[in-house]
């Protein structure tokens, strides 16, 4: 029972640390490009996850083969176009709203799991979507049904990282999830300077006097080391003494703490219609969970969190 408890603390403080990184993301992309601040924050995880999986590489040669590296590369491009769409996002929208939106992701995995993998969900997942969408409604504060382009952006992101979930419950158990992860971090740092390198140019991209200023190299180290390699590393251990559906209600509260985040460090707040909105988006995500207490079929889904490196912007 301790153990268990020691878990969840664990699992609440690894959600903590995605949580607080949207608004430490915002303050970063304001005085550097997103390309060129993905490309290096991610870059810097790269190196330190591929130092454990180049070990694993050596004792085991044959876990890194092709196809490990054509899942990886494909997983990769969800991950670039996820974490892309999210801090673009943060340049027209406010952190806590990208952090709700984004959080959709988990009501849209059993929709996306039905329509790919032929996995039918469960009614409260159907339920859960449509609470979670009239949430959506409420939080962008919408003038008609024009979408603003924040949170369009928010929710590309969702849909990207809810197809990586469900993508990598498909293929994540024939391969070491460390190596699989260090594929899919190392290809969305190249596509995030070969972007850069297009339309903010090689110098711009390429350029060291961004880290000069010290929220930007903070935000750079701080989801490189800890929103990336330290959280993946804890929920992968941790998680083993916790069932997944409680994991998947203590992820819950990543948009929480966003929110929390937000609000204490930058001073920001959701309208009345925001926090309505935000209020049914957490109660779709929970009802879009409820059946993995009862699915086996729910473990890849909430069990490859870290492996998306988000939880939120990790």
């Amino acid at each position: 029972m301790k153990r268990k408890w020691l878990s969840d603390l664990g699992l609440l403080f690894v959600t903590f640390i995605w949580g607080s990184t949207f608004i430490v993301v915002q303050n970063a992309v304001n005085l550097m490009p997103p390309f060129a601040f993905n490309a290096w924050r991610f870059l810097a995880a790269a190196v330190v996850l591929g130092a454990a999986a180049g070990f694993i590489a050596i004792k085991n040669p044959k876990a890194f083969n092709t196809q490990l590296i054509r899942h990886g590369l494909a997983l990769g491009v969800l991950l670039f176009v996820g974490y892309g769409t999210q801090t673009l996002a943060l340049l027209y929208t406010t952190s806590s709203k990208t952090a709700f939106i984004t959080g959709l992701s988990v009501v849209l995995v059993p929709v996306l799991a039905w329509a790919l993998l032929k996995n039918r969900p469960e009614k409260t997942a159907w339920f859960g979507a449509v609470i979670a969408t009239l949430g959506l409604y409420f939080l962008s504060d919408l003038d008609g049904f024009a979408i603003q382009r924040g949170d369009a952006l928010a929710l590309m992101c969702a849909f990207a990282f809810g197809l990586h979930i469900v993508l990598t419950a498909k293929v994540t158990r024939d391969h070491s999830s460390l190596l699989l992860t260090a594929v899919q971090l190392i290809t969305v740092s190249l596509l995030n300077f070969l972007c850069g390198a297009l339309f903010d140019g090689v110098r711009t991209t390429f350029s060291w006097q961004p880290f000069e200023k010290g929220q930007v190299l903070f935000a750079c180290l701080f989801t490189a080391l800890f929103a990336t390699a330290l959280a993946y590393s804890l929920q992968t251990s941790l998680q083993r003494f916790t069932p997944p559906a409680h994991v998947a209600i203590i992820f819950l509260m990543e948009p929480v703490f966003a929110a929390a985040t937000a609000r204490v460090t930058a001073g920001e707040t959701l309208s009345l219609s925001g926090k309505i909105g935000a209020v049914l988006i957490l109660g779709g995500m929970l009802l879009s969970e409820w059946p993995a207490k009862k699915t086996p079929s729910s473990l890849p889904a909430t069990g490859n969190k870290a492996a998306a490196g988000r939880n939120g912007n990790g």
